[in-house]
């Protein structure tokens, strides 16, 4: 018995390629569409709550940034150095109408700027949680860059637990980094996720390079703006580092106690501070402060409140392979003032 020779069906059809096929494309389509629709919707729901900030002396213009309304009786974040240690702006929505606004507090240790708009029918976003993000993570930054408004950029997040120094003089922790196109006059404007939260506060590029940029936390952005509301300034203690978060070995979670899975290693000590006296270095880990557990620079930050100035605390460590108990008293960081115009 013979075999059947087999059959060849020649596809007419010359708008599909033999190395191309038609679903193939058609699934680029849908993943451009999906990747688009992510953008665009959240360019929807927080546009309107980004606002160009501009700087007043005696009725002048004295720069200008971008901004983003946190709530709807007309709280807004933006950098400090926007501010420029001015108490009075104006700023203008995406919908042209220009409200006045006065500084609430300001935070050079941080770049933070809360202000109050002269109106409380305003569009706001709403802040999200920074420590949930992960590299790679979709960020959009919405802004004024050069004097265009609502200017629209989009990338990813690059990496996490930077530290940047403020003009200050202090390193701000906790930054993150992204690589979503910033230009002066974004400064101030939301660094939001696909899900339409905003995760940080876009404070800087560094010159010269491309797809470096970076913002605020958002979990610093929401501790500053709740101190400032209470107090007009953040009232904090000090032990004289900088940190970044780290991910802790297993074994040494274990070993601890801790239930988390980050801890603070310090970066760099300030000379003269309470962390040299108490013989902190660099490449120590914090694990836990007062027997309450550092998950992270924010933990930090957050558990160096006012109430820890002036008295010892106990901070539990990780110093070249061994745990260690540190007895420490933190400072308070010197107040910054806001300059009267």
């Amino acid at each position: 018995m013979l075999d059947r020779a087999p059959t060849f069906l020649l596809n007419t059809d010359s708008s599909v390629s033999p190395s191309q096929p038609a679903s193939v494309d058609r699934d680029d389509d849908r993943l451009l569409d999906s990747y688009s629709q992510a953008v665009t919707s959240v360019v929807d729901r927080i546009g309107p709550a980004v606002v160009r900030v501009e700087p007043q002396v005696s009725g002048r213009t004295a720069g200008m940034g971008s901004g983003v309304i946190i709530s709807p009786d007309g709280l807004l974040l933006t950098n400090s150095h926007v501010m420029q240690g001015v108490r009075d702006a104006k700023i203008t929505g995406s919908d042209g109408r220009t409200i006045e606004a006065r500084v609430v507090g300001d935070d050079p240790d941080t770049d933070l700027a809360l202000l109050r708009a002269n109106d409380d029918r305003l569009p706001f976003a709403t802040l999200g949680d920074s420590k949930r993000l992960k590299r790679g993570q979709i960020a959009i930054a919405i802004g004024n860059p050069l004097g265009f408004e609502s200017t629209v950029t989009a990338g990813v997040i690059s990496a996490l637990g930077r530290s940047l120094r403020a003009k200050s003089g202090r390193l701000i922790d906790d930054v993150i980094q992204t690589d979503a196109a910033l230009n002066p006059g974004n400064s101030g404007g939301p660094l939001v996720a696909s899900s339409g939260e905003v995760i940080g506060i876009n404070t800087a590029v560094i010159k010269g390079a491309r797809g470096i940029c970076f913002a605020v936390a958002s979990n610093t952005a929401s501790f500053v703006a709740s101190e400032l509301i209470r107090h007009g300034r953040v009232r904090r203690a000090s032990i004289g580092i900088a940190g970044q978060t780290v991910l802790l070995p297993r074994r040494i979670s274990y070993a601890a106690g801790l239930t988390g899975k980050f801890g603070v290693v310090i970066a760099a000590v300030e000379p003269g501070s309470p962390a040299e006296h108490a013989q902190l270095e660099q490449g120590d880990v914090i694990l836990s402060l007062d027997g309450e557990q550092v998950d992270g620079v924010d933990d930090l930050v957050r558990l160096l409140n006012g109430e820890r100035i002036g008295r010892f605390v106990e901070l539990v460590l990780l110093k070249k392979g061994e745990m260690r108990t540190v007895t420490i008293m933190p400072v308070e960081r010197k107040a910054k003032t806001v300059r009267a115009e």
